[in-house]
C-alpha cells in the first residue's frame, strides 16, 4: 500500500472547516464504518475480538500515575457519582488500568449495573516506574490481583500497558502467552496493548496475538506518535482491516485542547470520520463534561451524514 500523501496547507485548511476526515476517504486507505446511527452510545464490535461496547466509553485515567488519576485525588463519593452517572446515561464501557488506582472504584459501582452489559479493560504494567512496586509479577498474578480489586469474576479486556518499543511482540511473548491462556479459561475476554509510539503500533499489526489495540489519535498530532497524523491513520487503517479492534484515545490531546471547543469538535469529526477507529475513550473529571460530550458526537455524526 502507498503511503498516503497530501498538501499540509490543504489539511491545516480542512482542519478549520472540520472536514479534515475527508482526505483519508479514499477507499484505498480508509476502513468499513460501522455506524449504524447518529447515538454517540451505539453499539459498536471491537474488531473481530468478539467484544461489542458503546462507540463512546469512560477514561479512568486522567492525569494518571503510579495509581493515582484524577479520580482517585478528587472526593471519593464525587467521582463514584460520575461513574453511576456514566452508567445511567449509557456508557457501557469502563477504560482502567494498574496505574490509575481506579479498580476499587468500580467495584463499588459495579453492583449497581448490569454485569453482563459492561466491558470492563484494564491494562498491566511491565515497564519501569509507573506502579508503587519495584517486582513485575508474570500475568497470570496481576490478573488474578485485578480480578479482587474489581471483585469481578472476569475482565473483558486485558491490555499490556504503554508499550514502545519495536519489538514489543518479542519481549513481552511470555506475559502474551499467559494472557492468551488466561482468555483460553474464560478469564478474560480479549487482550491486546495499548502503544505510545508508532514502531510498536506497527509491530502490533504483524501480531495476530492483539485483539483490540488503544491507539493515540487526533487532527493535531498532539500526544501522538507522530506530529503528523497521516502516517499513523495509515497504520489504524491497516489496523482495523486486519480485524484488530481499534480504540481511539487522546482526541483531545491528553487534555491539551480541553478549553478549544472548536477544535474538540474537529478532533471528534476527524477520528469519526475514519471509517476505522471503532470507540473513542473521553476522560471525564465531572458529570456536565458527560452530557457535553454526547451532544457534540451527536452534533458530529448528525453533520458527517448531512
Amino acid at each position: 500500500m502507498e503511503k498516503i500523501k497530501m498538501n499540509r496547507r490543504k489539511f491545516v485548511g480542512a482542519l478549520s472547516l472540520g472536514t479534515a476526515h475527508l482526505l483519508f476517504s479514499n477507499p484505498i486507505y480508509a476502513g468499513f464504518s460501522q455506524l449504524s446511527s447518529m447515538d454517540p452510545l451505539q453499539k459498536v464490535k471491537l474488531g473481530n475480538s468478539g467484544l461489542e461496547t458503546t462507540l463512546l466509553g469512560v477514561g479512568t485515567g486522567v492525569h494518571a500515575s503510579n495509581r493515582t488519576s484524577y479520580l482517585t485525588r478528587q472526593e471519593d463519593e464525587k467521582s463514584l457519582a460520575l461513574l453511576r452517572y456514566a452508567y445511567e446515561r449509557g456508557f457501557r464501557n469502563f477504560d482502567c488500568a494498574d496505574t490509575y488506582g481506579t479498580h476499587g472504584m468500580m467495584a463499588k459501582v459495579l453492583p449497581k449495573m448490569n454485569r453482563e452489559e459492561i466491558t470492563i479493560t484494564s491494562k498491566i504494567w511491565v515497564r519501569g516506574g509507573g506502579i508503587p512496586e519495584t517486582e513485575r509479577p508474570d500475568a497470570d498474578v496481576v490478573v488474578e490481583r485485578f480480578r479482587k480489586e474489581l471483585n469481578t469474576d472476569y475482565i473483558d479486556l486485558v491490555q499490556i500497558h504503554c508499550m514502545v518499543d519495536e519489538n514489543w511482540t518479542e519481549t513481552q511473548k511470555k506475559q502474551m502467552d499467559i494472557l492468551e491462556n488466561l482468555k483460553s479459561k474464560g478469564v478474560i475476554r480479549a487482550h491486546g496493548v495499548s502503544v505510545h509510539s508508532l514502531d510498536a503500533m506497527k509491530d502490533a499489526l504483524e501480531s495476530p496475538w492483539v485483539d483490540v489495540i488503544h491507539v493515540r489519535i487526533n487532527p493535531y498530532g498532539i500526544a501522538m506518535d507522530k506530529p503528523d497524523p497521516e502516517e499513523v491513520v495509515e497504520v489504524i487503517h491497516k489496523l482495523h482491516k486486519a480485524g484488530k479492534g481499534i480504540i481511539g484515545m487522546k482526541l483531545v490531546g491528553n487534555g491539551q485542547l480541553r478549553n478549544d471547543s472548536k477544535k474538540i469538535d474537529n478532533s471528534l469529526r476527524f477520528v469519526l470520520g475514519l471509517g476505522s477507529v471503532d470507540m473513542m475513550i473521553v476522560g471525564f473529571e465531572e458529570k456536565e463534561q458527560i452530557d457535553n460530550y454526547l451532544g457534540r458526537v451527536e452534533k458530529a455524526l448528525k453533520e458527517m451524514r448531512s
